[in-house]
């Protein structure tokens, strides 16, 4: 039987289109974010609750006004470099993951996993106690003031966050991303609602809490670096498109974009935010107050003082949403790799979502959510964080150097890379000095992991008998949960 060219390219139509639209239905997470969602991303992920509450943090450490606004503006610049290195490795190797990934492909497996168990153990349950904390004493304070707010009722209306979050995240990608891309615009209104009334005083001639600004008599070099990590922590969050490479559409255009945009809008609007705030508040003012952007409200803004509490909420809602969206895709490669139980790598066969990886790190979070200090917990994650962070950026140097010839999109100048890299560990090892019960704490914790790795990785010492028990029950919360292998390699 003859067939003819147009029955041949017919045919070749039509088995196209059978592929692509059995490779649509098959289980896989899909390239859904561009370029206005992954700046919002960014942006939503690191405009949260840092700018409200860190400002205390930053003055308590650094001692003058002086040399906070420095702070801010040269943890800006650093987050900044970070940024760029990240987009570096972004473009280099584009699986999801994010720290994890770019540990694993320089390093080797081991510091990977490291990462993968601080992840897990304590940086993310930390960082969204953090902010759901913050969610709560927004949402709770106002409606007692001027009494204080009962600590009951704030980690209350706290868990209560971090289940709508954690129900968005496992309910829809889109509905994630829409989500973010709101809560966005209504934070960068917030910030907006702080800059403008404090700039118009500053311009009136209202300047007399800028005098003297760099004198103190609290400065101290040791607890320079704890300045630091509140400052860091509040720009923290530009790194989590990372995790998300492979739902990004076109990543190499959209990721050195996105951060770029991204990181110079957030350094602006946080010194000129912190700028208003000590225009219209002393610094012994804003010492004093645990809801920074409540109390500037009450001063500033007086007609509409009711919904700055509403505004910063929402604002640390943004972030807690971005921060669930990341770090379980951080979980779901590392289960992918081999390095986490495959139940965490599998997806919901209906919704596309990483369920079991969303999934477990709400206990984490509504058990440290019961105890823990807000300023201890900024402390305790971010010196594993800002550890792994400047060892991924020495392990981006090292590849450049072991592997010339590989293919890199974008390519930061090697000074940034270099000054970011050592700025990071000189932070990391002063913290030791400067607050050795909470990053000793966290230096253990991350060393706890290599045990663990040796064990039940890179020997496998587990019991048959312990293998079989959690295959049966993995199935079964499989089955459960609707979930399953991805079937489309999306790197």
């Amino acid at each position: 039987m003859r067939v003819t060219k147009r029955e041949s390219a017919t045919d070749k139509v039509s088995d196209e289109g059978t592929e692509k639209t059995a490779k649509d239905d098959a289980v896989h997470l899909r390239r859904s974010i561009g370029l206005l969602p992954s700046i919002s991303f960014i942006i939503g992920t690191v405009v949260g609750s840092g700018i409200f509450i860190a400002p205390k943090g930053v003055l308590i450490n650094s001692g003058s006004v002086g040399l906070s606004l420095l702070v801010w503006t040269l943890c800006g610049v650093l987050s900044t470099f970070g940024a760029l290195c990240y987009a570096e490795l972004g473009t280099s190797f584009r699986k999801s993951g994010g720290h994890y990934t770019y540990l694993l492909e320089t390093l080797g497996p081991l510091p990977a996993f490291l990462r993968l168990w601080t992840e897990f153990i304590f940086i993310r349950p930390a960082v969204a106690t953090y902010v759901s904390l913050a969610f709560g004493q927004y949402v709770v304070e106002p409606l007692f003031m001027p009494c204080a707010a009962p600590t009951v009722l704030v980690k209350l209306v706290s868990m209560l966050g971090v289940t709508f979050v954690v129900a968005v995240n496992c309910w829809s990608v889109t509905m994630a991303a829409r989500t973010q891309v709101l809560l966005t615009f209504i934070k960068m209104f917030a910030l907006i609602l702080i800059i403008i009334p404090g700039i118009i005083a500053l311009v009136n001639g209202k300047t007399e809490n800028f005098q003297n600004a760099f004198v103190s008599d609290s400065l101290s070099l040791s607890k320079l670096p704890l300045a630091f990590y509140s400052g860091l922590y509040a720009y923290g969050g530009w790194f989590y498109l990372n995790f998300i490479t492979e739902e990004v559409i076109n990543p190499n255009r959209t990721i050195p974009l996105a951060i770029t945009l991204s990181m110079v809008t957030v350094t602006v609007f946080y010194v000129l935010v912190n700028v208003a705030y000590y225009t219209m508040m002393t610094a012994n003012e804003l010492l004093m107050s645990d809801a920074v952007a409540v109390t500037f409200a009450s001063r500033a803004l007086q007609g509409v003082a009711p919904a700055i509490p509403v505004l910063v909420a929402l604002s640390c809602l943004g972030a807690l949403n971005g921060g669930f969206f990341s770090s379980p895709r951080m979980l779901f490669v590392g289960a992918r790799e081999g390095h986490l139980p495959g139940i965490f790598s599998m997806i919901h066969i209906h919704r596309q979502t990483p369920l079991p990886a969303v999934l477990c790190l709400y206990p984490l979070v509504i058990i440290m959510m019961v105890r823990g200090e807000i300023f201890q917990l900024i402390n305790f994650a971010s010196f594993s964080r800002w550890l792994f962070i400047a060892l991924a950026t020495l392990g981006m140097i090292i590849h450049r150097y072991r592997f010339p010839d590989h293919p890199r999109p974008f390519k930061v100048p090697l000074a940034v890379a270099v000054i970011f890299t050592i700025v990071c560990f000189f932070i990391v090892g002063l913290s030791l000095y400067s607050d050795p019960w909470n990053t000793g704490g966290s230096c253990a914790l991350t060393l706890s992991g290599v045990p663990v790795y040796y064990l039940t990785i890179k020997k496998s010492y587990i019991p048959e008998r312990w293998k079989k028990a959690f295959n049966y029950l993995s199935l079964h919360v499989q089955i459960f949960l609707e979930v399953a292998q991805q079937e489309v390699q999306t790197y």
